[in-house]
């Protein structure tokens, strides 16, 4: 074989159809090589983290880990086989599945302590209980709520909460505003549970997703809890990103059409005042 057909056998590109996982040598199994082996897979994934919603290249991985490009190769593979990172497009990497569905402990603590006043002015001015939810994986987990001061309040859930993403408003507002490959991917993992609400369906949950993005806020009745209708909202941090979601929950005859309008201006009033560089 000519020494140029070997180069070209050989040669890597930024494509994620290169990423295989290879077998290692005996020598890969000493503890040694192990614990190397885990230092440089915890810098890339480090990496990754850093790079956000648009991911990074492997040309980017290997300048930012300091690692060279075959070893990037094999480290993805195993990252992208475990759920810890995934490919976006053909060139670029961001994080998996995987670390999504961790629970965020302290970035919930943080949601609920700036989110608090907002479901506080929001309650106060229309009379109802609002909630808060961040999302948990596939699920929405309730951070913060706020009674009102209507004699009949409706608490459909408490904090600590966690129900598939969707079936409430405020998860249903947050769903909306997420990446369309990310919605999919939510709605599949949900598919055996969502019977268990009053008979939601994933084609129902898409048809509320798409009702969602069109209104700019969410409206959802009779499925997490029976004759209550609920009005929601996501919420973005600072960079633009939706992280969380709050609603506004009562009976069904106290949500007229004109009421979940009047609702949805106060809560977008809120969030704009209390929250003006986002969460």
């Amino acid at each position: 074989m000519s020494s140029r057909a070997a180069t070209r056998n050989v040669r890597q590109t930024d494509d994620s159809s290169h990423i295989r996982a290879t077998p290692q040598s005996a020598a890969a199994d000493s503890p040694e090589a192990g614990a190397r082996a885990l230092r440089r897979g915890l810098a890339l994934l480090d990496a990754i983290l850093a790079g956000g919603r648009e991911g990074l290249r492997v040309v980017d991985l290997c300048r930012v880990a300091g690692l060279e490009r075959p070893t990037v190769y094999r480290l993805l593979a195993t990252l992208i086989e475990s759920g810890y990172v995934a490919p976006r497009g053909r060139f670029r990497y961001v994080t998996g599945p995987r670390l999504a569905a961790m629970p965020q402990r302290q970035a919930s603590t943080d949601v609920a302590e700036r989110i608090r006043p907002v479901l506080s002015r929001v309650s106060q001015a229309c009379g109802d209980a609002a909630f808060a939810i961040v999302r948990d994986g596939p699920l929405s987990q309730c951070v913060a709520r706020h009674v009102g001061t209507h004699p009949v309040q409706v608490l459909v859930i408490q904090v600590g909460t966690r129900q598939p993403l969707g079936v409430g408003a405020a998860g249903l507002a947050l769903l909306a505003a997420l990446p369309d490959a990310t919605v999919g991917e939510i709605i599949a993992a949900n598919a055996e549970s969502l019977g268990q609400y009053n008979g939601m369906t994933p084609d129902r949950m898409r048809i509320l997703v798409r009702a969602t993005r069109e209104r700019g806020w969410s409206v959802i009745g009779n499925h997490a809890t029976r004759n209550v209708l609920a009005v929601g909202m996501a919420v973005s941090n600072a960079d633009g990103e939706p992280v969380a979601g709050i609603s506004v929950a009562t009976t069904l005859a106290r949500m007229p059409r004109e009421r979940q309008q009047l609702i949805a201006r106060v809560m977008r009033e809120s969030v704009g005042a209390l929250l003006p560089r986002g969460l």
